[in-house]
């Protein structure tokens, strides 16, 4: 009997979202999500507005409602504005479950941008494959997936630790010690870090986690004080990032002897805990604030004027989430060409992105484009030393884009294609949410 991958797909997400929601759900039946022409083109903020995870989400909901008045003040897509759904996720997996319910079915989205941690993607991915809508994920994230719903335009693992712990075992030692939150992100990023580390010559003298959300670093600083390793390892995120590099200097630990090397902590995170705290120590990102070039001084000077960047500051979160909006606008645009308004659906959106670039004229990292394959973003990495202001100084970069790969550490699971997850036996796998 053959049993397709979007078969069970569509089996699994049915019998479980039914029973989460019977008054929404409709069984077989998908929302409308075609385009109307000369209609306004409806999208999902899905970001947390209040709790732990307000304070890199909340920034973009801002940028994408600076995006999309930016895009409209320009034409809309072709002369239709796009409309947008704004939703408080309250940093709870459970509201960012039901409310890509509402959006799709009841608010009729074509498409979504939203979430910043792993464990909310993955709470929203079944509904979105179920209803063949489409997420735009405008973060970093550890791959290990191929999923056909969703387009990433942050760096995957190949694209950010790959770098930065060779970087900091040349520069300050082999010893290190990871700290994380207590989800999938942290613990699969550590796991691609593991590898690096060990082709680095470096040595892992812990490794410690702690719940999301939480700020009790006590035991864990102890810890750190007595492995003594050169540097830090964090996967620490929102709130907790903030507790952490506090608690970090209130301890005495000396950033010059050991520096913490981060993937998420930038000028937002570094706003909200002190300057003071985060003087000295390292972040891999594709953007930073300071990055000197035309493009990116208009971004800077535009956003922070207009009454979205009342926090004043940019960020590489808030950086992806422009450039998700841009992909959206050119990979809309094509799909309108190639289809006509009325039959375009969220999947021909997906298909059309592939290779669709954002250019050095609107993105302020410098071009970038959608890989055609696993549908993550073809990007330059860096590394920055965040300075006693709160700004970062790039100290490095990547001669050349790096292509995104999901399965950088698993190449037995085979290669992830716009159709699925091919395997070594030339056959499509199964792809589990």
């Amino acid at each position: 009997m053959s049993f397709t991958r979007r078969k069970f797909l569509n089996t699994a997400a049915l019998s479980s979202l039914a029973l989460a929601a019977p008054n929404l759900w409709l069984p077989g039946a998908q929302a409308a999500t075609s385009l109307k022409a000369d209609s306004p083109i409806k999208v999902g903020l899905l970001f947390s507005l209040t709790g732990s995870l307000a304070v890199p989400e909340e920034d973009s909901t801002l940028v994408m409602q600076y995006a999309i008045d930016e895009i409209n003040a320009a034409g809309g897509v072709k002369g239709m504005p796009i409309e947008p759904v704004i939703v408080d996720a309250k940093s709870d997996f459970k509201v960012y479950s039901a409310k890509t319910k509402e959006m799709i079915l009841r608010d009729k989205v074509i498409s979504i941008f939203g979430c910043y941690t792993s464990a909310s993607r993955k709470a929203i991915l079944p509904t979105v494959m179920q209803q063949d809508n489409l997420l735009f994920y405008p973060t970093c994230y550890e791959g290990a997936e191929c999923t056909q719903n969703c387009i990433g335009t942050g760096p995957l693992a190949n694209q950010h630790s790959f770098d930065l712990i060779p970087f900091m075992v040349d520069n300050f030692g082999p010893k290190v010690f990871f700290v994380g939150s207590n989800y999938v992100w942290p613990k699969e990023s550590n796991k691609n870090a593991k590898v690096w580390l060990e082709r680095s010559g470096g040595e892992l003298l812990g490794e410690e986690y702690i719940p999301l959300g939480s700020s009790e670093f006590g035991p864990v600083i102890e810890k750190i004080r007595a492995a003594k390793p050169d540097f830090i390892f964090s996967t620490v995120v929102g709130a907790s990032d903030i507790a952490f590099h506090r608690q970090f200097k209130q301890a005495g630990l000396k950033v010059d002897k050991m520096p913490i090397a981060s993937l998420t902590t930038g000028e937002i995170e570094t706003a909200a805990m002190g300057a003071e705290y985060g003087a000295g120590h390292f972040l891999s990102a594709p953007y930073f604030q300071t990055i000197e070039t035309p493009t990116n001084e208009k971004f800077v000077d535009g956003f922070l004027s207009s009454p979205y960047g009342k926090n004043g500051y940019t960020h590489y979160n808030m950086e992806e989430t422009y450039l998700s909006a841009y992909v959206f606008k050119n990979a809309l645009e094509k799909a309108i060409d190639m289809h006509g308004v009325t039959d375009v659906t969220p999947r021909k959106i997906r298909d059309a992105a592939a290779g669709v670039k954002v250019e050095a004229d609107v993105s302020p990292e410098g071009l970038v484009w959608i890989d055609g394959d696993n549908f993550n973003t073809w990007l330059k990495p860096k590394i920055g030393q965040c300075q006693a202001d709160g700004s970062f100084k790039v100290i490095k970069e990547a001669a050349d884009h790096v292509a995104p790969d999901p399965f950088s550490i698993y190449p037995d699971s085979g290669k992830c294609t716009a159709d699925g997850l091919l395997g070594l036996d030339g056959k499509l796998k199964v792809d589990l949410i």
